[in-house]
């Protein structure tokens, strides 16, 4: 794990110290990835002679950067992506194109209401992507961290997500 990352973490953390407020982000974070790969799974690419999707090949580069920052949380990630795109791609196949739209539509406002709610009602501050719009790609990262450290993993994560004190609502 990078300096950067370290730094990065301990920065998004400040911003997500409610327990209700990392819960809405797990669902948050995976409505709007779901609704961003929806739509990109309707199109079918060859790359190299393989048959894939847009919405594969839109996720590449944010994946490669997970990995950059953290191998282990960029696999897992990566784990969760190959999920939620197999979701879509299932969604897509058995969807009229409207049905399909109406549901991104659907992941988006529930998505974003998730992280507004999150924020607004449980930790009573902005998101962290206001002051820093790099925190958009750190959501997952945070998720999974949090996840890694629930599970008993990733000392190293956990010092740096839980030293400073909780806030009050937790």
């Amino acid at each position: 794990m990078g300096s950067y990352f370290r730094r990065q973490l301990a920065d998004y953390v400040e911003y997500h110290r409610d327990p209700w407020n990392c819960a809405m982000h797990v669902f948050g974070i995976a409505f709007l990835f779901l609704a961003a790969v929806l739509p990109l799974s309707l199109w079918s690419v060859t790359v190299f002679g393989f048959q894939t999707s847009a919405a594969t090949i839109a996720v590449v580069p944010v994946l490669i950067y997970w990995f950059l920052l953290d191998f282990a949380l960029g696999a897992a990630i990566l784990g969760a992506a190959i999920v939620l795109l197999s979701v879509a791609a299932v969604i897509v196949s058995h969807a009229t194109t409207a049905g399909m739209w109406s549901l991104t539509a659907i992941l988006i406002v529930v998505g974003v209401a998730s992280q507004i709610v999150g924020h607004r009602v449980f930790e009573r501050q902005q998101p962290a992507l206001v002051d820093n719009p790099t925190h958009l790609l750190l959501g997952p990262m945070f998720v999974m961290a949090k996840l890694f450290i629930a599970l008993g993993f990733r000392r190293d994560l956990a010092i740096i997500i839980q030293q400073h004190p909780q806030g009050a609502a937790s």
